[in-house]
């Protein structure tokens, strides 16, 4: 996954006192390997460079009872490709959807709720990195390019400088 889009919310939303796990399809190692993703001058798209390994992997999907939970954050980068494939993912999903619970997701992150709750998505309006704007529109949103986009549970961004204005939507949220 993106480097800067798990490591700033585990930090953001430890320092608003929130606990905080994190999870994965496998819990086979303790941690995760990140990337960073970053735009270079003259590229039509961004480049990818390895980035520090995310330390704190608590649990696996197969661990999660999504009821113990206040909401969700999903990271962009590759990791959502490969998160959509797990059979619990769809349930975890499910259950964040149909209980109205703050969902957070951004850059490439849309792919797990379109992997697995493409209605979630169905006359609302998002955001997300530039490329899946087309997946966004065929699911029923109204894609907007802006730096983050609230509709009603849902919260999404472009990609990592958009993160403070995610975190502070996602918040909110979770104080509500």
């Amino acid at each position: 996954m993106e480097a800067q889009e798990i490591f700033y919310p585990y930090y953001r939303l430890i320092e608003e006192g929130f606990e905080v796990v994190v999870a994965a399809p496998k819990k086979e190692k303790s941690f995760i390997f990140t990337v960073v993703h970053d735009f270079e001058p003259g590229w039509e798209t961004y480049s990818e460079k390895p980035g520090y390994r995310f330390p704190w992997l608590h649990r696996s999907f197969d661990e999660i009872n999504p009821e113990e939970f206040d909401g969700l954050v999903i990271p962009g980068g590759r990791a959502p490709e490969w998160i959509r494939l797990h059979p619990r993912a769809r349930d975890i999903i499910k259950h964040f959807v149909e209980a109205s619970k703050p969902i957070a997701a951004i850059c490439h992150g849309p792919l797990v709720l379109l992997g697995t709750a493409p209605e979630i998505f169905k006359g609302k309006r998002a955001t997300a990195y530039v490329a899946l704007k087309p997946d966004l529109e065929n699911a029923g949103a109204e894609y907007i390019d802006a730096e983050v986009v609230v509709d009603g549970n849902l919260i999404t961004s472009r990609a990592w400088p958009d993160l403070p204005a995610m975190m502070r939507e996602f918040i909110k949220l979770l104080k509500k």
